[in-house]
């Protein structure tokens, strides 16, 4: 990490979270981010849906919710960039403060409630972004929609043809009741919509909680393996609060970060034995050992958000140059050949 980014990561810390996120994106705007383009290699090189990675190591969604910053992102270090969540009118989310950082923990609690601009200003906004990165959107729903399931594919139908993917996001646990399209019938109504509106035929994932039971997760196995789902994203940020010791541990939201690592890796190791469907690890992705554990754990690829908040976007460089040693160390010519090695370590 650059002096610099250090200096900066340690002001930001000092003013309110969200403020500071803010603060974050005007300078990637200004061009004070990462140069250097995404970290690549022969090993590293990898392919998930269809879709060609330079790196299985990506940004996940809620960094850039309204697609503001992707010209500075397309020179960052992430293979891959998921952007949103989008709904498809303009929402405000929930009342502040709805950000806190947990710094002894390493972690984030957020109860934002899908704040975003709409599918209008960020489909312009992705329409206009520079080609040559896989780019995807977060697909959301309104808090106040009377049908939320459609809600999906009316995002999707108006911004699909400007992304090269999109997940359905039914596991935020900050608008009320979303969490139930999780379950089997409603899920099923709700894909079955998705695909329908995937006039751009591009692939479809699923993004889902890491706190569903074993039948729960089975149900969501069964679901994606019969409605076309390319990819599933395990998992999103969980209502547990188990372990924490940070002064903010006991605010309501969704907690990300280094606490939800190992119950995150555990979600993924069961998923990858009940489908066929590749899968993305998400949770707790804040070095390449780490990295390196989802993969073997199950993942094809790796999202990373809140570990950014203490390590900075140089991170993502760290972690992929990191993983193609940890992955030259083991004998592994590809990522590909890494995934699903080490499930049985979590299990």
């Amino acid at each position: 990490m650059k002096a610099l980014e250090i200096l900066g990561l340690r002001g930001l810390r000092r003013l309110d979270p969200e403020l500071a996120h803010g603060l974050a994106l005007k300078a990637l705007r200004a061009g004070l981010g990462p140069r250097r383009g995404p970290v690549t290699s022969d090993r590293l090189r990898c392919t998930i849906a269809g879709l060609d990675l330079p790196n299985p190591v990506g940004l996940a969604a809620g960094f850039d919710k309204n697609a503001e910053a992707l010209s500075a992102l397309h020179r960052s270090a992430f293979g891959f960039l998921e952007v949103g969540a989008a709904t498809p009118l303009p929402q405000d989310g929930n009342p502040r403060p709805r950000l806190f950082r947990l710094t002894e923990d390493r972690a984030a609690i957020n109860r934002f409630g899908f704040n975003n601009d709409g599918m209008e200003a960020i489909a312009r906004r992705l329409a206009a972004r520079p080609a040559g990165r896989v780019v995807g959107l977060n697909l959301g729903a309104n808090k106040t929609s009377l049908d939320r399931a459609a809600d999906f594919a009316k995002v999707l139908g108006r911004c699909g043809a400007h992304v090269d993917f999109a997940t359905v996001n039914v596991s935020s646990p900050n608008t009320e009741k979303l969490r139930d399209l999780q379950g089997k019938d409603a899920l099923a109504a709700l894909l079955s919509g998705v695909m329908d509106a995937n006039a751009a035929n591009i692939p479809v994932f699923l993004k889902i909680a890491p706190d569903l039971t074993d039948d729960d997760l089975a149900e969501v196995a069964e679901v994606a393996n019969a409605s076309g789902v390319a990819a599933i994203v395990a998992t999103n940020t969980t209502l547990s609060r188990d372990g924490l010791t940070s002064a903010h541990k006991a605010e309501g939201g969704g907690l990300s970060g280094q606490p939800l690592f190992e119950k995150s890796t555990r979600v993924l190791a069961k998923l990858s034995t009940l489908t066929p469907v590749p899968l993305i690890g998400v949770g707790g992705v804040g070095s390449a050992e780490q990295a390196y554990a989802k993969i073997r754990a199950g993942a094809t690829a790796v999202q990373l958000y809140t570990a950014l908040v203490y390590g900075g976007l140089s991170l993502a460089r760290e972690i992929a140059l990191g993983l193609d040693d940890l992955l030259a160390r083991d004998g592994f010519a590809t990522v590909a050949d890494a995934v699903g090695t080490g499930t049985g370590d979590w299990l």
